[in-house]
């Protein structure tokens, strides 16, 4: 049996490099101080395959800042050279990644179908959708909002004591399909409300005055691609006339400053805005969910990874919201709740600033819809794993973003509008 057991893990461990492998492959740090260095790196990636993890693409490098990016084995003595010659300062984040992406299943626990504490593929984590839906009918009920580009039902699950009229939060996870810290933190916030409610006095106050609405996986086919091909595949896997480039970045694809900047209209870039704004069926359905009721959404939450931050409207723009004194005070004191657990540090701020300017992003769009308070996590870790997190840290990771997302939805519920 164990042999067995070693056998199905080698064959799970194979099966998540069938196509891509990664061997030998880097992630670099670089140190960039002003624009003669984005300039030499930009020419890097007009000449070699580069994976950019922070920022997203070449165009969003900033002056006094940190690049990470992925080169493939054959460009690495090219790569180190340029940097050297050049005298850029950097470091060796990840040095082999396959080896990396094997490590990252480290769990200990011996299940073999779902886990809390493990990465579940789609098709566990859909079975999981209807069994803690049909177990939990006093709290939990589940709906399809809409179906992907290859035709996969997008489930939602509602959490909350029937009530009527009741004030919603609305939280999704799975943007960018590598980032797989993402969906475990919104299974894990499913069985936390399911686990303490009526045990734990906060989640049952917040579940008896509020609703969750929970989308555990945004891009379903881009995870599942994930899962069967290609580990750090980023985009969806829709398919449009004149290109043979697949995939759109789904958090350029909103109708906010669509294509303004921070985004590519180039279909081959890792950041492409789409041939419209909504062009993605997965875009549109998480929209036309809000618009359909946005009487009751009062927060919309969306979780992604890495580098530990609590974004809040506007990336698209430098200006600052309305309420900008407010979002950041609640930032602020969201993430030192975070810090109290595991001692975790966020930094916190307006997207564009913070971060880097991107338009067409899901939460300045909620924000434009009149939701108050729209926030972008930025999960763990800050590029010692990167995309590579390892599942050891699943736990520390869930349950330190629980304490935000309580906190954030206490506030919420005592600033209702």
């Amino acid at each position: 049996m164990l042999a067995f057991l070693v056998l199905v893990t080698v064959a799970l461990a194979s099966a998540h490099h069938s196509g891509e492998h990664f061997e030998g492959e880097k992630v670099f740090r670089v140190q960039v101080e002003d624009e003669n260095h984005i300039r030499l790196l930009q020419e890097l990636a007009s000449t070699h395959e580069i994976d950019f993890w922070k920022p997203d693409s070449a165009s969003q490098i900033k002056p006094q800042s940190t690049v990470d990016f992925r080169v493939k084995a054959e460009d690495i003595s090219a790569v180190e050279d340029l940097l050297e010659q050049n005298e850029l300062q950097y470091e060796v984040l990840i040095s082999n990644l396959r080896a990396m992406l094997e490590a990252q299943f480290d769990s200990h626990v011996r299940a073999t179908g779902h886990s809390y504490m493990k990465y579940n593929n789609w098709e566990m984590i859909e079975a999981w959708t209807q069994q803690i839906a049909s177990e939990n009918p006093h709290l939990i009920s589940r709906s399809a909002i809409g179906t992907t580009f290859e035709g996969r039902t997008m489930h939602l699950l509602k959490v909350g004591k029937a009530g009527p009229n009741k004030p919603a939060i609305f939280m999704d996870c799975g943007f960018h399909a590598r980032e797989w810290i993402s969906p475990a933190f919104c299974q894990w916030f499913v069985r936390e409300a399911v686990r303490t409610y009526g045990q734990e006095i906060h989640m049952t106050e917040l579940l008896d005055k509020l609703d969750f609405y929970v989308l555990p996986v945004f891009n379903i086919d881009g995870y599942v691609y994930t899962w069967t091909k290609n580990r750090m595949w980023r985009k969806t896997r829709s398919t449009y006339p004149g290109t043979k480039c697949i995939g759109t970045d789904p958090n350029r694809n909103f109708d906010a400053a669509w294509c303004v900047m921070g985004a590519s209209r180039n279909p081959c870039d890792e950041t492409y805005c789409g041939p419209s704004a909504e062009s993605e069926k997965e875009t549109k359905a998480l929209a036309n969910f809000i618009r359909n009721n946005l009487s009751s959404i009062k927060a919309y939450v969306t979780i992604h990874s890495y580098s530990q931050m609590m974004l809040y409207p506007y990336s698209y723009d430098y200006k600052v919201t309305e309420n900008n004194v407010e979002l950041n005070a609640l930032a602020k004191a969201t993430v030192k709740e975070l810090a109290t657990l595991h001692g975790t540090k966020y930094t916190y701020g307006p997207g564009a600033t913070t971060i880097y300017p991107a338009a067409g992003g899901s939460d300045d769009w909620a924000y434009d819809q009149g939701i108050k308070y729209a926030f972008t996590f930025e999960l763990r870790d800050k590029g010692r794993y990167g995309f590579t997190l390892p599942e050891s840290q699943i736990r520390p990771t869930c349950e330190e973003t629980m304490l935000a997302i309580k906190h954030l939805a206490n506030y919420v519920l005592e600033h209702l509008y």
